[in-house]
């Protein structure tokens, strides 16, 4: 059943679109920080190994928010690890387990991307899907991506 909540099925369709390629962003960002958290070692280990298990936690409640979002817009939520490597504008690193530098690097990187793609994508949820419930849940997950990529930036300034 198609929601009748001021959206045209169209801009419904739209907005599934989008959120399914942020969900795949954050999906990879997910697991490549589960990922490092598994296989961080050196010096500031324990500390270092605190900070991914915090960070993926995030990602478990924002990955939870989008998916619920699309159903809300009527939508089905894709669920494949397949599904999620061809639509993440963030790439994984098969069988290499960097450094703990390199790590953060990556993961500050990454966290970039996202800023920046999320920019464009509030701005195209609210101006071309006429969708502001999204564009402000995509504006509160740039706002914990600011937050986490200040973090990893201090590690290592």
């Amino acid at each position: 059943m198609i929601p009748k909540i001021g959206i045209t099925e169209d801009h419904l369709l739209k907005a599934n679109s989008l959120l399914s390629v942020v969900l795949s962003d954050e999906m990879t960002l997910y697991i490549k920080t589960r990922k490092f958290h598994w296989n961080v070692t050196g010096e500031s280990f324990m500390e270092l190994h605190k900070l991914f298990e915090a960070q993926y936690t995030e990602l478990e409640i924002i990955i939870d928010e989008i998916a619920e979002r699309i159903g809300k817009l009527g939508g089905k939520t894709i669920g494949t690890m397949n599904e999620f490597s061809k639509l993440s504008r963030i790439k994984e690193n098969p069988k290499k387990y960097p450094l703990q530098r390199t790590m953060l690097l990556e993961l500050l990187t990454d966290h970039e991307i996202l800023i920046s793609e999320l920019r464009k994508d509030i701005d195209k949820s609210a101006d071309i899907n006429h969708d502001v419930g999204t564009a402000d849940l995509f504006t509160k997950i740039l706002q914990q991506h600011e937050t986490n990529a200040w973090i990893l930036r201090r590690y290592l300034a």
